[in-house]
Formats: structure tokens, C-alpha cells, sequence
């Protein structure tokens, strides 16, 4: 019998966001750019902020899901630097994902929004986040996204 999956909260990034550039539609979606401004991971031992540099690069398909891949750094209170790249799909009723758009609230418990971040440092007191698999539930706000991580164990 193989190991039954669990997972156990381990920090959370709330990220900071800028205005949308969109390239426009690119056969199979609109590309969307949201620039990464900053903000900060609070967890058990995990504590830093969001460098002020990366961006979430979408592509809204034609059926509103929205693919996303952001990249970016943290920069922990010990001075560690690691590098996220995240990706996921965010997707609910096409009334509340244009409501988002406009930057209007929306309960985020109405919006599927799953990603999985990978993490990257040469800090050996993090290492741990490069020997585990990672999920996250996430919430889209006006000016910011909060993205609660998990570890699967």
C-alpha cells in the first residue's frame, strides 16, 4: 500500500500587485502581465518579505480559466533569498471573474483558485523547501493575492 497524501500548513505570501498590461489575444487566450510589487510570508520559521520585482503571467482562455505562472523572490528576515515560481488555475462563474477584472470584491470561497509553487535557494537552513511538494489556496483582491502554502507530507 502506497503513503496516504496529507498536507500541513506552512506559511502564507501575500504579494502585492500592480496594474494589468495585456498583450491581447494570442489565438488561445488573452496573455495578461500583473507586475509583482512586493509584500510578505509569515509561517513558523518562514518569515521575509516579496521582492519588488517578477510578475504573474496569465493567459485567460476563452472559457475564463485562468492559467498563471508567477515568478518572484522572497527575501527572509536571515537575509535567505528564495526564488518561487507558481503556477495554477484560478475559475468560477464568469460574472464573478469579470467582477475581479474591474477589481470589484468577490468572496474568494466562490473562486477555485489552486496553484503549485516550486521553491529554489541555496540556503541550506531552507532547504527543505526544495526536497517537498507544495500546494496553495489563493484569493485575488484589488491590490493583492494571498496564497495560503502547504506542504504535502
Amino acid at each position: 500500500m502506497t503513503p496516504v497524501l496529507a498536507t500541513k500548513y506552512v506559511f502564507t505570501i501575500t504579494v502585492r500587485i500592480g496594474d494589468v498590461t495585456s498583450a491581447g489575444d494570442i489565438g488561445h487566450g488573452t496573455r495578461r502581465i500583473i507586475p509583482i510589487l512586493g509584500g510578505e510570508v509569515r509561517g513558523e520559521g518562514v518569515n521575509g518579505k516579496v521582492c519588488p520585482f517578477g510578475a504573474d503571467f496569465q493567459i485567460i482562455r476563452p472559457d475564463e480559466l485562468i492559467e498563471l505562472e508567477a515568478k518572484y523572490a522572497l527575501e527572509l528576515d536571515d537575509g535567505a533569498v528564495v526564488y518561487v515560481a507558481n503556477t495554477g488555475l484560478r475559475f468560477g462563474p464568469k460574472d464573478l471573474l469579470e467582477k475581479l477584472k474591474r477589481n470589484e470584491p468577490v468572496d474568494p470561497a466562490l473562486i477555485y483558485f489552486r496553484t503549485t509553487p516550486k521553491f529554489e535557494t541555496g540556503s541550506p537552513k531552507y532547504r527543505w523547501l526544495m526536497q517537498h511538494l507544495f500546494v496553495a489556496s489563493a484569493a485575488r483582491h484589488a491590490d493583492r493575492v494571498v496564497i495560503d502554502v502547504h506542504q504535502v507530507l
